[in-house]
């Protein structure tokens, strides 16, 4: 498999980052579910959302990555047996996670940092608040990363669901060239 994308398909870094980025951000909702309702006295309590912070701020990185590599090489064209309302829900659908995310990113970020504190990831370095204590703030964020979130795995369901309808009703290469096939 090539490193960079083709006209034809996918090349390793594209592949392997929409892989991690998917598997991480599936981990992250399941964390964020399961330790909203952690009790004070809970082992994980204070640990979960450490590594939850952590974990979305090394997202963050990645994204950006993603976007810079995104935009450094041109993607696959698509298929000549796609409709065009496809290609074009396609680059919507795209168009929208990739929005949805970093919205996501950034209200987890504003929850953890509006009382001013900064963000230690894995205590390899610290991401400081860039807002200081704004009062408000953290509850307007949450609402904002409770809905984001929520949205984002219901727009990957979509997607994944529509890349299963090309691979098994269309029988088609669209799946493929994201497995790296």
């Amino acid at each position: 498999m090539q490193i960079r994308n083709s006209s034809e398909r996918y090349g390793l870094v594209a592949v392997s980052i929409h892989w991690l980025v998917a598997v991480v951000v599936f981990g992250l909702f399941a964390l964020g579910y399961w330790m909203v309702d952690l009790t004070y006295y809970h082992d994980w309590y204070k640990q979960a959302p450490d590594i939850h912070r952590s974990v979305g701020i090394l997202l963050f990185g990645l994204m950006i990555l993603r976007v810079i590599w995104r935009l450094a090489n041109v993607g696959p064209k698509p298929l000549a047996s796609h409709r065009r309302w496809e290609v074009a829900s396609a680059h919507a659908a795209h168009s929208l996670l990739y929005l949805l995310l970093f919205v996501a990113m950034v209200s987890g970020y504003l929850i953890s940092t509006a009382d001013g504190s900064a963000i230690d990831v894995f205590g390899w370095f610290e991401v400081p608040s860039v807002t200081g204590q704004i009062k408000g703030l953290e509850d307007t964020a949450g609402t904002v990363h409770y809905w984001s979130t929520w949205a984002i795995l219901g727009l990957a369901a979509v997607h994944a669901a529509g890349a299963l309808k090309h691979h098994v009703i269309d029988r088609d290469n669209t799946l493929r060239r994201m497995l790296g096939q």
